[in-house]
């Protein structure tokens, strides 16, 4: 068992999202048993956006020769879906930012979600060449989103469902603490709501 741990919030280890995902993990860990799986840590805000070698790429009809592959974006997208492979259990920890992903997550999946790599097109549409396995995503967000009246519009959850399914990942859990930005008290009822949500959710570590 590994899990790929992706950080996406510029407030790092302060941020609610990474609390909150690191919960995820001790509940992983503990399910594990008492053979502890390696965690591997990726900070997606150090993360650099993809590059014109990337861009062409993409749009060619086969991957550049290896001296281009060995450089720049190419060889940062590869050594990133190298961990996404190796990963049996992947987490999130994202804020929500705009009612979307914040751009440091769009800068992982550009980098990820790569044609002939984890996706291949076929006449039926894009299909994923990545075998599916457990992820889970901790989010925060200043206001909230997941139901109710007088709710902010969510187009992270439907995004990343679309995204990973794309490359393969079907199996996407969400757990988030909302309305961070209304006070004390609601962040405490917010962190609540998501530790009962994680305490009853099967966690799979098979």
């Amino acid at each position: 068992m590994s899990i790929l741990h992706i950080t996406c919030s510029p407030r790092g280890r302060s941020a609610e999202s990474h609390r909150l995902s690191q919960r995820i993990i001790d509940r992983l860990i503990a399910a594990a048993g008492p053979e502890a799986p390696a965690v591997v840590e990726v900070d997606a805000t150090a993360l650099p956006p993809v590059d014109q070698d990337y861009a062409a790429a993409l749009s060619a009809p086969a991957d550049p020769a290896d001296d281009v592959l060995g450089r720049g974006a190419l060889r940062q997208s590869a050594q990133l879906i190298q961990a996404l492979q190796a990963a049996t259990h992947i987490v999130i920890a994202t804020p929500m930012h705009n009612f979307t992903v914040p751009s440091s997550l769009k800068v992982w999946i550009d980098h990820v979600v790569r044609v002939r790599s984890t996706f291949r097109i076929t006449a039926e549409g894009k299909i994923g060449n990545l075998p599916d396995r457990p992820v889970y995503v901790a989010i925060s967000s200043g206001g909230e989103f997941s139901g109710g009246a007088a709710r902010q519009p969510d187009f992270l959850t439907p995004y990343l469902k679309h995204v990973l399914g794309t490359i393969g990942l079907h199996s996407v859990s969400f757990f988030s603490v909302e309305g961070t930005a209304r006070g004390e008290a609601a962040l405490q009822a917010a962190r609540a709501r998501a530790e009962a949500a994680i305490a009853a959710h099967p966690f799979l570590v098979g």
